[in-house]
């Protein structure tokens, strides 16, 4: 489902520069990872180049989905529309802040992924999520009505709900109570199983990651002012 060889970015210059560097990583259908790492390692800026977001300056090979279609050649000439059609079909986020559209209610955000893919609006596996996760009663509040963490598990939701190969999670139980984080993170181990998709997240719940036994990837700061991700 991902393959991704030799990716690298350097931060900054000089005594402030810092590199971040991902010798390999492949993910299967249905499996999940966790990047982790001391606080500054560059889990975040990781994510942000695997998302598509952040150019890298160097990458040997990126094939994503179950096409395996090649990333690394628009990804590092930085060709906008392309990139930007795969995060919208390809890719799912689950962003710290939750990152939801403030003029949009929960059920709108839900629904917003779908809608620009053409995909009917409704689906099995958003109604399933919404129960799970307790979220009906929430469907026709705005952003701004919502706590922390319940924008975090609407973010959760509308991350899959155009059932996309990847699914990308910054912190995601970072705004939640023990009991609605390992609620979360079971939910997603069974919707990346069940869509038989893959999930990359970044945590710094290293007990939550270990009691679901989660493969670390984990960001080894190196001498020089740099980071390597090494499973």
């Amino acid at each position: 489902m991902l393959t991704i060889k030799n990716m690298a970015v350097q931060r900054g210059t000089g005594q402030q520069g810092y590199a971040v560097c991902l010798p390999e990583l492949m993910l299967q259908p249905g499996e999940v990872a966790a990047l982790t790492g001391p606080s500054g390692c560059g889990k975040s800026t990781l994510l942000e180049m695997i998302g598509l977001i952040l150019r890298p300056d160097s990458l040997d090979g990126y094939l994503l989905g179950s096409q395996q279609t090649d990333v690394a050649a628009p990804l590092l000439a930085g060709q906008e529309d392309v990139l930007s059609n795969l995060r919208a079909s390809e890719l799912g986020f689950v962003l710290q802040n939750g990152g939801l559209l403030p003029y949009l209610n929960v059920e709108q955000n839900l629904q917003l992924p779908r809608r620009l893919l053409g995909m009917p609006l409704s689906s099995t596996w958003v109604d399933k999520a919404v129960r799970t996760l307790q979220l009906q009663p929430l469907l026709k509040k705005m952003p701004r009505q919502l706590s922390i963490g319940e924008r975090q598990r609407v973010a959760f939701v509308r991350a899959i709900a155009h059932q996309p190969p990847l699914l990308l999670a910054d912190e995601p139980t970072a705004a939640l109570d023990p009991h609605n984080a390992r609620e979360l993170f079971s939910l997603m181990l069974e919707m990346v199983s069940e869509l038989n998709i893959s999930a990359l997240v970044v945590s710094h719940d290293w007990q939550l990651v270990d009691a679901f036994s989660l493969r670390r990837l984990h960001g080894q700061p190196q001498a020089g002012r740099g980071s390597v991700f090494t499973s």
